[in-house]
């Protein structure tokens, strides 16, 4: 258990041998790098228990301070039964401190930028984060800035308007498109964990960078679990994917015909591999055998 500036951070440590013990000592697996590493070199997450060589966990850390945006760092095993995450004490113990800092700058960012009741004052300099009264959702709402008293549109983020509506902007609504409610709009947020993404261009088929859930990108349609992509065979979005699906099912089609040609030869040649394997152990045991020398 190591302790760093009064954060505690989990690592496997194993009792030191007595001189002239033989015992070997216990090593793990990273599921990382996939290398043998000593209890010493690595470290349990405390959520899902998971185990990773610390350089690894580091590495994995600080990349996901710099492209997550602030999102939670999650387990790297993309196959953890516990969905663990990772908590802030330990990455305050794993990353440097300029990293760690980052991080909570970000997340806080993040929180502002998916709290409906705040928002940032829009005036450069200012940057103070701005308390917005609860109402309808997606109406304009009068803010005023607690450092600047800047009076602005909590939509628009111009100069407030009155009742007027806001000019050439578009508004943010509660679920959906950043600018402007159309299905062409570049900037989305993910349905499930509300983070904004942008297209620029691709097909229609998204994957959320923060929590890997696949949706339309036109109507936000849950895509999980449509391997196909029937979703685009019918109704409005309807010939919007924007690839063929040829290239998917071919992909699938390939793999089941390997499969299939692979499987026949496997089988004729099992037993020439098998007679290899047995000469070459009978070849050893009568090298090793005492009564042939």
């Amino acid at each position: 258990m190591d302790s760093i500036d009064g954060l505690q951070c989990l690592t496997m440590t194993a009792e030191n041998p007595t001189s002239g013990d033989l015992t070997p000592v216990p090593i793990v697996t990273c599921k990382l790098c996939l290398c043998e590493q000593p209890l010493d070199k690595v470290t349990m997450l405390q959520e899902c228990q998971c185990i990773f060589c610390t350089s690894c966990l580091k590495q994995y850390m600080m990349l996901s301070i710099r492209e997550g945006c602030g999102s939670p760092i999650t387990c790297p095993d993309m196959v953890c039964l516990n969905h663990g995450t990772l908590q802030e004490t330990e990455i305050a113990c794993l990353v440097p401190v300029a990293e760690y800092q980052l991080y909570q700058r970000l997340k806080f960012e993040r929180e502002v930028h998916m709290d409906p009741l705040r928002t940032w004052c829009p005036v450069t300099d200012c940057q103070t984060v701005c308390h917005i009264a609860a109402g309808d959702p997606g109406k304009p709402v009068m803010v005023e800035c607690p450092s600047c008293h800047l009076k602005f549109c909590s939509c628009c983020k111009d100069a407030w308007h009155g009742e007027s509506s806001c000019r050439d902007q578009p508004i943010v609504p509660e679920h959906g498109a950043l600018f402007g409610t159309e299905a062409d709009a570049p900037i989305k947020q993910c349905p499930v964990c509300r983070i904004y993404i942008e297209r620029n261009e691709g097909c229609a088929q998204m994957m959320c960078k923060n929590c890997k859930h696949t949706f339309c990108w036109y109507c936000l349609q849950n895509l999980d679990n449509d391997i196909f992509l029937r979703h685009y065979d019918k109704g409005p979005c309807r010939n919007k994917l924007g690839h063929s699906r040829a290239s998917v099912v071919g992909i699938l089609v390939g793999l089941g015909v390997i499969a299939l040609v692979t499987s026949p030869l496997l089988l004729l040649a099992s037993p020439c591999i098998i007679c290899c394997v047995c000469k070459s152990c009978r070849g050893k045991k009568k090298k090793h055998d005492p009564s042939t020398t």
